[in-house]
């Protein structure tokens, strides 16, 4: 009688894998990448380029697929919606909590199993590059001198950018009209005059303000950002505020724990590569891992901070 060792020889020849081993390895197919904004945008970017790294890791493609509306809310409700597998994640962000407290999510981030960090992005204010404001300090006097007429733009109801802008203007006693967009929407309507300034990522706008069509006024995080390191943060322009945005991979509730292990392992390595670091200097975004039992309690921590605010906003929903 054949040895298991001398049948898995003979039915390699014959190009027949055990299904033992294809049953017990993941990932034996493909991994879909869920990202909530569209193709193009600073989330993307951030997605493919992480999509790409880790595709290397694991042996298996990783296929983005984009699934912008509501903050988030979309894609959130369909990778919650997936078997927890690890076949199906999602590049989340503090949106999820935004979305979750203003209503736009029925669930809150306790319906994902949180996988790893893997960056910090700055929030920041930009406006068209013939404004007549030239700093955070100068169009803060401008609104407050004109009530409800600065009309700012962000990448929609129930994102953190939503919060970021409204936060930072309530926070200086600005009356401002906030107006919620698609994120590359939101830049069109700046260029086209239809809005005075937008809370935006710098990878949306770093073409931009590279072509001399855009200015930053100022940064809305903790520390400056590393595509624009001339532009000094709110609180180095005396505006105390920082919401700085952290993005991450998560997975459908009840993944198993090796499965989230060689997901978590894969974000690693891709993190640690230059390739991946370069792109993040280029777009706009800070290369930040965390594994999945520090992540959890980033998410945990920072869900209560975004509650908090979106009360004092009179924009929470959530009970």
């Amino acid at each position: 009688m054949a040895t298991p060792r001398i049948a898995a020889f003979f039915l390699a020849l014959l190009g027949v894998q055990p299904l033992a081993a294809s049953a017990d390895t993941f990932p034996s197919r493909p991994v879909e990448m869920t990202v909530l904004w569209s193709a193009g945008t600073a989330p993307d970017v951030v997605g493919r380029a992480l999509a790409e790294g880790m595709a290397r890791h694991l042996g298996q493609p990783v296929v983005v697929l984009n699934k912008p509306g509501a903050g988030g809310a979309v894609a959130y409700r369909h990778v919650a919606a997936q078997k927890p597998d690890g076949y199906s994640v999602v590049m989340l962000s503090n949106s999820i909590s935004t979305a979750y407290h203003t209503g736009t999510l029925p669930f809150d981030h306790t319906a994902l199993t949180p996988i790893a960090q893997v960056s910090i992005e700055s929030p920041i204010i930009v406006v068209r590059s013939d404004a007549p404001y030239n700093n955070l300090s100068e169009l803060i006097r401008y609104a407050k001198e004109n009530p409800g007429k600065l009309r700012v733009g962000n990448s929609g109801v129930g994102s953190h950018l939503q919060l970021a802008s409204e936060s930072f203007f309530a926070t200086q006693n600005a009356d401002v009209a906030h107006i919620p967009f698609g994120s590359s929407f939101s830049v069109t309507s700046l260029l086209g005059g239809h809005i005075d300034a937008s809370a935006t990522l710098p990878g949306s706008v770093a073409s931009h303000v590279s072509a001399g069509s855009v200015k930053v006024l100022g940064v809305l995080a903790t520390r400056r950002d590393p595509t624009f390191p001339d532009v000094p943060t709110a609180t180095e322009q005396g505006h105390e505020y920082s919401a700085d945005m952290w993005r991450g991979v998560a997975g459908p509730k009840g993944m198993p724990s090796d499965v989230v292990k060689a997901l978590e392992e894969a974000v690693r390595l891709t993190l640690e590569e230059q390739e991946f670091k370069q792109r993040g200097q280029l777009s706009g975004f800070v290369p930040t891992f965390q594994p999945h039992d520090a992540f959890a309690t980033t998410i945990e921590r920072e869900d209560a901070v975004i509650a908090q605010a979106l009360q004092k906003l009179g924009l929470k929903t959530s009970k």
